[in-house]
């Protein structure tokens, strides 16, 4: 679906139904660093396909949305908050995936009339980047994107297997970095690195939120949620054990899963 939102094309992937049909519960789902909707690709045409009006965005300058990247995880909160109210999605579930968690914590602390619940799946309280990864974002792309994918994968999924059949992992999570620009990459790399208001967020967020947790997560390690957590009012927490830090990608199925039981999918749709 494309869409001219602040005079620009904006790109969301609706899992193949039209927003308009229906109104089921929403959910926004918003992707990582360097990314775009394809990183959902696996999980929206299901919650389309059972009762749910899906929106996967590509932020502006990512996939196939126009405009310059933004540069902080506030400027992109601003933006996707308004982007829920154009397309009338509120309140809406938002699933936030790694820098996505960031802008999902923002949205609901700063709009939370927007927000139904939250979906955080690999998060921290804060997300330090390496200064190698960091110049690299901005000036070898193809440098970065495997960097980010051989130390994001768990180590499962550097053997190979995939629910999808034929999917090579590592392969397939580069190509989809590589994708990106230097701009969009550098920007969302120090927009993450920079951030230092999560707890503030989660403080103030009143909605109920869910943490998706990777096992075997070496970029947002189980341990550095914990403050995060325990600074969110009502909380609740899965940990997809022998799992990296690209769960909706390295296992789809049991992120899939984790949303759906986080916001209340009860099969009768």
């Amino acid at each position: 679906m494309q869409l001219t939102y602040r005079d620009e094309n904006v790109c969301i992937a609706t899992g193949g139904r039209d927003l308009t049909d229906g109104d089921g519960p929403a959910i926004v789902f918003v992707h990582g660093a360097g990314m775009d909707r394809t990183t959902w690709q696996l999980q929206t045409r299901w919650f389309a396909h059972h009762g749910y009006r899906v929106a996967a965005v590509d932020l502006p300058g990512h996939g196939l949305s126009d405009g310059s990247p933004l540069e902080s995880i506030e400027e992109i909160a601003d933006w996707t908050a308004g982007l829920i109210g154009e397309l009338d999605l509120a309140p809406a579930h938002i699933v936030g995936f790694s820098l996505g968690t960031f802008v999902a914590l923002e949205v609901a602390a700063t709009s939370p009339d927007l927000v139904e619940s939250l979906v955080l799946i690999g998060t921290a309280s804060a997300m330090p980047v390496h200064p190698e990864l960091l110049t690299a974002a901005y000036d070898d792309v193809p440098r970065a994107s495997r960097l980010m994918t051989s130390w994001s994968l768990g180590s499962r999924a550097h053997k190979g297997g995939h629910a999808s059949p034929g999917m090579w992992l590592a392969g397939g999570s580069a190509a989809l970095i590589d994708r990106s620009t230097p701009e969009a990459l550098g920007n969302d790399m120090a927009a993450c690195n920079a951030y230092d208001g999560a707890l503030d967020a989660a403080r103030q967020v009143r909605c109920p939120v869910t943490f998706v947790l990777g096992g075997d997560d070496k970029m947002t390690p189980r341990r550095a949620a914990s403050e995060l957590i325990d600074a969110v009012a009502d909380s609740a927490v899965v940990v997809l054990e022998g799992t990296g830090h690209m769960m909706p990608i390295e296992d789809p199925i049991r992120a899939r899963q984790a949303i759906a039981e986080a916001i209340g999918w009860d099969g009768s749709r």
